[in-house]
């Protein structure tokens, strides 16, 4: 989390050969983030399903949303994160409350992938499994959540392809799809959804 972890977390991991991705939301509002009060209401749409203390946001209101983005991820620098992973960037799917386009999101998320990497880092594609191959060339890697229970894990062969890893969580049921995810390419586990168990992560999980 880029608000939560402390520079202190984010070395510790480092020292162990860990790579460390700094969580942010990019298409919703959180009421409870240190500059909630940074996004006019004008810009905060529908309560997402699920998570009643996040709205969803008006991504066509760029000029208001990607300094804010920009400020997030300079913290994310700051601690020494080595990666990006912006979520939410498929509210143009979703019950927004405003009239979102697939062209919306592909210059929404381009842009906050130009975020990343102008400060150098790495950032990768949170679901939004539909424009894969509009976004494959400007993100390094994927994060996938249930792709298995939702038949889409085929859909991430633009990044396999590319030998961009793909890493993707499962949050119900048994280990029994690590076969199908090698074949895919995938580095996959299972983890409840509160993330309180520890992880079960499939054997021999591709080197990208």
């Amino acid at each position: 989390d880029y608000e939560t972890t402390t520079v202190t977390e984010v070395a510790s991991l480092q020292q162990q050969a860990r790579h460390t991705i700094c969580y942010l939301s990019a298409g919703s509002w959180e009421d409870f983030r240190g500059d909630a009060s940074d996004f006019p209401a004008s810009v905060r749409g529908t309560v997402m399903d699920g998570w009643p203390d996040e709205r969803w946001l008006d991504i066509r209101r760029m000029e208001v949303l990607l300094p804010i983005i920009a400020a997030r991820m300079d913290i994310c620098v700051a601690k020494g994160f080595d990666a990006v992973e912006p979520d939410n960037v498929d509210g143009y799917l979703n019950e927004t409350g405003f009239p979102l386009t697939a062209a919306d999101q592909l210059a929404f998320n381009r842009a906050v992938a130009e975020l990343a990497h102008v400060r150098g880092l790495s950032v990768g594609l949170k679901n939004d499994v539909d424009q894969i191959p509009d976004l494959v060339d400007h993100f390094d890697f994927a994060v996938n959540e249930e792709c298995f229970r939702y038949d889409e894990c085929d859909l991430y062969q633009p990044f396999t392809q590319a030998g961009k890893a793909v890493l993707h969580v499962e949050y119900e049921g048994e280990m029994d799809f690590c076969a199908e995810s090698k074949e895919l390419g995938l580095s996959s586990l299972l983890k409840p959804l509160d993330l309180t168990a520890e992880r079960q992560a499939c054997p021999d999980a591709p080197a990208q």
